[in-house]
């Protein structure tokens, strides 16, 4: 069998048309493009890229009915594993998991994994869902606190396995940082919705414009539910601590995306909630989510949008294809670049920054940013946005008798159960690891529910022998 060395190319939106809108750039694989790059999967024997998938989908297994056309087939396979499958194919990073590991690879362009996930992820919004099936229920009752990532894989799973599961947001929309965090360009509100109603269709009951820690206590949710699960995430930006960086015109990341995203400040006029933007956007940091808000800021009308970063292009956390995306429409990047000082009286004017050389090797693996003395220089900035990163939310941490914490204010968890400090109390994603990505947080939630079943279920089973121990 000839198999073709190169990946079948994404249809993509042109650059020069897509830097006026906010749909989505990547336009995904037609039936026949997909059927094209499944038959170049060899079905090897070891499977390396399922075990490159944080969550376990059977990959192999996905692919080959892919290469049959049974393409309703396919996505229920992914479910097995998956509940979030086209949000997975859309924003996890598979060249750094399934498809790095994919054995093709070794020789050719790797098959690209997470085009096909998408692919018939999309193929059933467009059909039309097949019926949940229900399980029996358990009578047990769990609640899930946060509907990002991590909480939703949560509630599904432990929706899977009979348990009666109420899920509660913060916002007014379900999500978290798949609403709220992605642009629209990348990850569509349409899509995170369709995903979030199947989450619903499992018998999951969704709570939005609940604060746990105001609304509600920890300590109430466990006098109605058998167990916890906080998946709360890291929505607490962090900024660089430099002089000037109080003034007008500084937004955090997160502020900057929320307002165009969950306020849909990108439909202005049609929604009152513009996002001023300026003619000179400075974007600080390296990351995904600083290169959504430089992509973001064009969009918005920003004549120039420009990547700070201290290092360089080679170390950016960014995915690669999102930083080829960027490079396309216009945004500017300043490598090995730290702001010192950000300049203005009643509105930020511009920031002073440093050049900076890269020395040895940090505690990440990447080479330390050391600066250069005397190398000072200015740009002209109307906007800045900090997108260093985020730590985690601390709302439930501050208001949980007992509930320990680790230094960096990340709740401590048993490794093996996910398990607080709190009886009964669980948490996975963001909020236990730090910022990181969504499938890894999926991962999480999906553990934290096997072991939130398995301790309701025990803790069930101790209860009936205390009540009759000759059973």
């Amino acid at each position: 069998m000839v198999v073709r060395k190169t990946a079948v190319p994404m249809p993509e939106q042109d650059p020069r048309e897509r830097i006026k809108n906010f749909d989505e750039v990547a336009r995904g694989y037609s039936p026949e493009q997909a059927v094209e790059e499944a038959k170049r999967c060899i079905q090897c024997k070891d499977r390396p890229c399922v075990s490159g998938c944080p969550v376990g989908v059977d990959i192999p297994g996905f692919i080959k009915l892919v290469t049959e056309e049974r393409f309703g087939e396919a996505i229920e396979k992914i479910k097995e594993t998956n509940s979030l499958p086209a949000i997975c194919g859309r924003v996890c990073p598979q060249e750094e998991q399934c498809t790095k590991y994919c054995t093709l690879g070794k020789k050719f362009e790797p098959v690209m994994i997470g085009r096909l996930e998408r692919f018939v992820a999309d193929y059933e919004l467009e059909v039309g869902s097949t019926p949940v099936t229900r399980p029996e229920p358990t009578g047990k009752r769990a609640a899930v606190v946060g509907s990002g990532p991590a909480g939703l894989t949560a509630a599904a799973e432990l929706a899977k396995l009979g348990d009666e599961v109420s899920l509660f947001e913060a916002l007014h929309k379900p999500g978290g940082v798949l609403m709220y965090g992605i642009p629209n360009f990348r990850l569509p509100k349409e899509v995170v919705n369709a995903e979030v109603d199947y989450v619903k269709r499992l018998g999951v009951k969704l709570e939005t414009d609940k604060v746990i820690g105001k609304t509600y206590s920890v300590e109430e949710l466990l006098e109605s539910f058998d167990a916890v699960f906080v998946g709360t995430g890291a929505g607490l930006p962090h900024f660089m601590g430099i002089p000037g960086e109080n003034l007008p015109g500084i937004y955090s990341a997160n502020e900057f995306l929320i307002r165009t995203n969950l306020m849909k400040a990108y439909l202005f006029p049609e929604y009152d909630t513009p996002v001023k933007v300026g003619r000179h956007v400075m974007i600080v940091g390296g990351g995904n989510v600083a290169v959504d808000a430089a992509r973001t800021a064009l969009r918005l009308g920003a004549e120039e949008s420009v990547i700070l970063y201290r290092r360089t292009e080679r170390e950016m956390p960014a995915r690669i294809e999102e930083i080829k995306h960027a490079e396309e429409e216009g945004v500017k990047f300043h490598f090995l670049c730290q702001p010192v000082r950000i300049l203005g009286g009643d509105w930020v004017s511009g920031i002073e920054c440093l050049k900076m050389k890269l020395g040895a090797p940090d505690e990440s693996g990447r080479r330390r940013p050391m600066p250069i003395k005397g190398s000072e220089f200015t740009l002209d900035a109307d906007i800045v946005v900090v997108a260093i990163g985020q730590g985690p939310n601390p709302l439930i941490p501050r208001c949980t008798p007992g509930l320990k914490t680790n230094k960096d204010g990340t709740i401590w968890v048993d490794e093996e159960t996910g398990m607080t400090s709190r009886e009964g109390v669980f948490a996975g994603g963001d909020i236990v690891t730090g910022e990181a990505t969504v499938i890894l947080a999926m991962s999480a939630g999906k553990k934290g529910a096997v072991a939130i079943h398995e301790y309701i279920m025990d803790k069930a089973g101790k209860s009936a022998f205390a009540q009759n121990p000759s059973t």
